[in-house]
């Protein structure tokens, strides 16, 4: 051994030294990409999850938009148990074609800004309403009726079909909803707290009429083809005329109803139209909305018709001579029915009723009155129908219940 020479790696050693080193080094290159590759992967896993959940609330918006819309009236509720209506994320007037038994509607949604769920095309994507049926019968909801879903009584279900998309996420939801019933307390086909003179050719039936009676059906007998369970119940018929007062016939007016066809000299009239509808006076008021001070050309809807805006003071003076109606309309004053005028719902006036012309009503009318109703020249119907008062008043002023929501 030489004294003085520093101690230090053989030569095989130093290259030992070099490939752990390497290995070392390669290790942790390799853990370094294997962690790199993982954060990666749980960031898309991160990201996918925040646009699937994103995903679901914007198909939870589709579903909200689709009940706006049914009770706004914009989806077709006609009855027809193959009719579809279909929400496109498009500007009117570059919507779609509709075809068969289909009808086609715009967005709500701003245009450039539509949240995806809906497509600008016809695919799977689109937002869907339409009957929930059972073959080709529409499914109804009765809260009072056994079983509460059948094909007979209550408000047709609704079925909405509503898919979000985020990037590559999707979530598909199905919902049916129905408009809650609205209890009309009817005393008759006609009910007054005055009295009432039916004149002419006028006809007036309180058998109880299903919605779908064709216009300017003609009262028949309760075994008739438009009549609610013919030649089974009549629990649900009126008569055809009620009245606080007196109730006369002049020349060959037709006033027929269950168990008789009028009943005059009666107590315990309306304090108003809120007693009518099952609702306290405050609720009403909120309800009925905003009062016009002129008449809408086709009352279809909830409406209030007032000239001075002075509740129950019989003021005003409103007419249609002609024209289609359906829903709830209230005039606080004279109303004056005129021509070829139809109407499905109920009417309830403050002031005094005239009918006249060839007038078609399917549902109810109630008149305080301040002289006389009359019902008087050309050959008007009244029928009274339940279903057309509940239904017809339900689609306008009646909130939604969802009965099934679930994802597809």
């Amino acid at each position: 051994m030489n004294a003085g020479r520093p101690i230090g790696l053989a030569r095989d050693e130093q290259g030992m030294a070099l490939v752990l080193a390497l290995m070392v080094l390669l290790v942790l290159t390799v853990l370094g990409a294997a962690l790199m590759a993982n954060v990666t992967t749980e960031t898309k896993i991160t990201g996918y999850k925040l646009r699937d959940t994103q995903s679901l609330t914007v198909a939870e918006a589709g579903v909200q938009e689709a009940m706006l819309r049914i009770r706004n009236g914009d989806v077709v509720d006609d009855l027809n148990p193959r009719n579809v209506t279909f929400i496109y994320d498009a500007v009117t007037g570059s919507i779609p074609v509709s075809g068969a038994d289909t009808a086609s509607l715009a967005t709500l949604q701003p245009a450039g800004t539509y949240l995806g769920y809906s497509s600008a095309n016809k695919n799977p994507m689109v937002l869907k309403v339409k009957y929930k049926t059972r073959g080709s019968s529409i499914l109804r909801y009765d809260d009072a009726a056994v079983p509460k879903i059948n094909t007979a009584t209550g408000n047709p279900i609704f079925v909405i079909e509503s898919t979000g998309r985020t990037g590559n996420a999707f979530r598909t939801l199905y919902a049916e909803v129905t408009r809650n019933r609205v209890n009309v307390l009817a005393r008759a086909a006609v009910a007054a707290d005055v009295g009432i003179s039916f004149q002419g050719n006028i006809k007036v039936c309180g058998h109880d009429h299903v919605m779908a009676t064709p216009e300017y059906t003609e009262p028949m007998l309760c075994n008739g083809a438009w009549h609610v369970a013919p030649n089974t119940t009549h629990t649900s018929c009126l008569p055809g005329a009620w009245s606080s007062s007196t109730i006369g016939q002049k020349g060959a007016p037709t006033v027929i109803g269950d168990p008789v066809a009028s009943t005059p000299n009666q107590v315990g009239f309306y304090g108003g139209p809120w007693d009518a509808l099952g609702m306290t006076q405050t609720d009403y008021w909120s309800w009925v909305g905003t009062a016009l001070t002129t008449a809408p050309l086709n009352p279809q809807g909830i409406y209030y018709l007032d000239n001075d805006v002075v509740k129950q003071n019989k003021s005003g003076d409103f007419a249609y001579n002609g024209g289609n109606g359906e829903g709830f309309l209230y005039v606080d004053g004279d109303l004056w029915l005129n021509g070829s005028f139809t109407f499905k719902g109920l009417i309830y006036c403050e002031g005094d009723l005239f009918i006249n012309g060839n007038c078609w009503l399917l549902g109810g009318l109630i008149v305080n009155g301040k002289t006389t109703v009359k019902i008087a020249n050309g050959s008007a119907i009244v029928l009274y129908s339940t279903e057309a008062v509940t239904q017809k008043i339900s689609k306008y002023g009646g909130n939604l219940r969802t009965i099934a929501w679930r994802e597809l």
